[in-house]
C-alpha cells in the first residue's frame, strides 16, 4: 500500500456510513449516520470533502438520481464504495486489530 492508500479515521466514518446506508447513501445521510452511529458532530462541508477525496483515491464512485423539485431542480448524488474501498478498510481494520492485540492490560493500569 503507499502512503496515499492510507485512509484516516473520518475517511474511515465516511466509508463505513456510506457502505450501511447502501442505495441511500449521499451526502445529508452520510453526515447524519456518522452523528447518529459514531455520535461525532462534523461540519456537513467536511463531509463532501472526504467524499470526494475518497472518489479521487477510486474507493468510492458516485452517480446521480433525479433532479427533484424539492431540491431546486437539482439531483442528489449517491456514492457506492468500490472494492478497492472495501479493501482499504479491511486493511485499515487489520493494521488497527493487530496493534490492538494485547494492549488492554495497559489500558487498565489507568
Amino acid at each position: 500500500m503507499s502512503r496515499s492508500d492510507y485512509l484516516g479515521e473520518f475517511e474511515q466514518m465516511v466509508l463505513l456510513s456510506v457502505l450501511r446506508l447502501g442505495e441511500n447513501a449521499y451526502g445529508v445521510t452520510v453526515h447524519e449516520e456518522i452523528r447518529r452511529t459514531a455520535g461525532r458532530e462534523v461540519r456537513r462541508g467536511a463531509v463532501y470533502v472526504a467524499l470526494e477525496r475518497l472518489q479521487a483515491k477510486g474507493l468510492v464512485s458516485s452517480t446521480f438520481g433525479s433532479p427533484s423539485t424539492e431540491r431546486g431542480g437539482r439531483a442528489k448524488r449517491f456514492y457506492t464504495v468500490e472494492a478497492s474501498g472495501r479493501a482499504a478498510l479491511r486493511a485499515s481494520r487489520d493494521a488497527l486489530m493487530n496493534l490492538w492485540n494485547g494492549v488492554e492490560p495497559e489500558l487498565e493500569k489507568l
